[in-house]
C-alpha cells in the first residue's frame, strides 16, 4: 500500500522592506503630536501675537507716563479708536476673502457729511441717508469685482475718487460745513455714553461681537475663509462666490458710512477733511491683527487688538510731547513690516511641518 508523504508547508512570505531614502539615511518616525503642536503654536502667534505686544506696550507706558494709566486717558483712547475700529471691521471681512477696499476713507468722510446734512430732519434720517448711500457704493464695488471680474484695487480706487468728488460737490469744494443741531438725539449718539464711555465705543464693541459670531458660527463666515483660500475651489464646492464678495463689500461700505455718521455726531458737524489715509490705517490694523493679505485666514479679535495698538501708539506720541503725529505713521509702518515678515515665516513653517 503506497503512502503519500505530506507536502512541506509553504514558506511565509518575506516582509517587504521599505527602501531607504537617498543618501543612506534611516527613516525617522515623526511623533504624531509634533506637527499639530507646531501648527497650533504658529497659528496662535499669528492670531494673538498682537495682543501680547499691546499688553507689553500698555504695561511699559503705564510705568513711564503716570498720566497714561488713567481712566480719562483710557476713555479718550478708546473713543478715538472706535471710528477706525468700525471701518476696520468691514475691511477685515473684505481682506479675508482676498480683496481690498481702498474707498473706505472717502466713504467715511462722505457718510459724515451726509449725516450732518440729513440731521436737520431727525435722528432716523441722519442715520439712514449715509447708510443707504455708502452701502450703495459698497454694493457697486462688490458688483464690479464679483460680476464684472475687475480688480479690487482698481475698482475701489475709482470709488475712492468718486466718493471724495461727491463729498466736495455737496459742500461747494469744502466751503460749506453742515452742522448737527445741538441737543438733538443724533448729537447725543456721538457725545453721550454710559459709565463715562461713549456710545461710539459701545456700538463698536457690539459690532465686533456680532462680527465674531458671524465669522466663526455661521456658514457665511466659513464661506469667507473658503473664498479667500481659493475662489475656484469654493465655486467647485458649490459656494456662492460672487454673492459672498458682493455682500462683504456692501458691509464694508455700510460700516464706513456708519463710522462717518458717528464721527459727525461726535463733532456736531460734517467735516470734509477727515478720512484721508484712513483706508491705510484700517488695512494696517487688520494685517497687524493677524489677517493675511492674501486672504483665507484672519480674526475679528485680532483686528480689534490691532486698532487699539495703533491708538495706544498715537497716544504715547502725544504723551511724549516732543514728537508730532507723523511719527505714528513711521511706527505703524515698522509694525506692519515686522508683522508681514512674521506672517511669511509662520506660513512657511506650517508648510514644512
Amino acid at each position: 500500500m503506497n503512502e503519500t508523504t505530506p507536502a512541506p508547508p509553504a514558506p511565509a512570505p518575506a516582509p517587504k522592506k521599505t527602501p531607504a531614502p537617498a543618501g543612506g539615511e534611516t527613516p525617522r518616525a515623526v511623533p504624531a503630536a509634533e506637527t499639530p503642536l507646531k501648527q497650533r503654536l504658529a497659528e496662535l502667534v499669528q492670531r494673538q501675537g498682537v495682543l501680547a505686544v499691546l499688553l507689553a506696550v500698555i504695561l511699559v507706558a503705564s510705568f513711564v507716563y503716570p498720566t497714561f494709566a488713567t481712566l480719562d486717558n483710557a476713555r479718550g483712547v478708546t473713543v478715538q479708536a472706535s471710528f477706525l475700529a468700525v471701518v476696520a471691521l468691514g475691511m477685515t471681512l473684505v481682506i479675508i476673502t482676498g480683496g481690498i477696499d481702498l474707498s473706505v476713507g472717502s466713504v467715511f468722510a462722505l457718510g459724515g457729511v451726509l449725516a450732518a446734512w440729513a440731521s436737520q430732519w431727525g435722528f432716523v434720517t441722519a442715520l439712514l441717508v449715509p447708510l443707504v448711500v455708502c452701502g450703495a457704493i459698497g454694493l457697486l464695488n462688490g458688483f464690479l469685482i464679483a460680476r464684472a471680474g475687475m480688480a479690487p484695487f482698481i475698482v475701489t480706487l475709482a470709488t475712492l475718487l468718486a466718493a471724495r468728488g461727491l463729498l466736495l460737490a455737496l459742500t461747494d469744494e469744502g466751503a460749506t460745513t453742515y452742522l448737527v443741531p445741538k441737543d438733538s438725539a443724533f448729537a447725543e449718539l456721538g457725545q453721550g455714553g454710559v459709565g463715562g464711555f461713549g456710545y461710539p465705543l459701545l456700538i463698536a464693541l457690539v459690532l465686533f461681537g456680532a462680527g465674531g459670531l458671524l465669522l466663526q458660527r455661521t456658514s457665511f463666515g466659513q464661506s469667507l475663509f473658503a473664498v479667500g483660500g481659493s475662489s475656484d475651489a469654493a465655486a467647485l464646492m458649490g459656494l456662492p462666490v460672487a454673492r459672498t464678495k458682493i455682500l462683504v463689500y456692501t458691509l464694508s461700505g455700510l460700516l464706513a458710512g456708519l463710522a462717518g455718521a458717528l464721527n459727525a455726531a461726535r463733532l456736531s458737524s460734517g467735516v470734509t477733511i477727515v478720512g484721508v489715509g484712513m483706508e491705510l490705517d484700517a488695512i494696517s490694523a487688520v494685517v497687524i491683527g493677524g489677517t493675511l493679505l492674501v486672504g483665507g485666514a484672519g480674526s475679528i479679535s485680532g483686528t480689534l487688538w490691532g486698532v487699539l495698538l495703533l491708538a495706544v501708539i498715537q497716544n504715547l506720541i502725544n504723551q511724549i510731547g516732543s514728537l508730532n503725529s507723523s511719527y505714528q505713521s513711521v511706527v505703524s509702518g515698522g509694525f506692519l513690516i515686522v508683522v508681514v515678515v512674521a506672517q511669511r515665516y509662520l506660513a512657511r513653517s506650517r508648510r514644512t511641518t
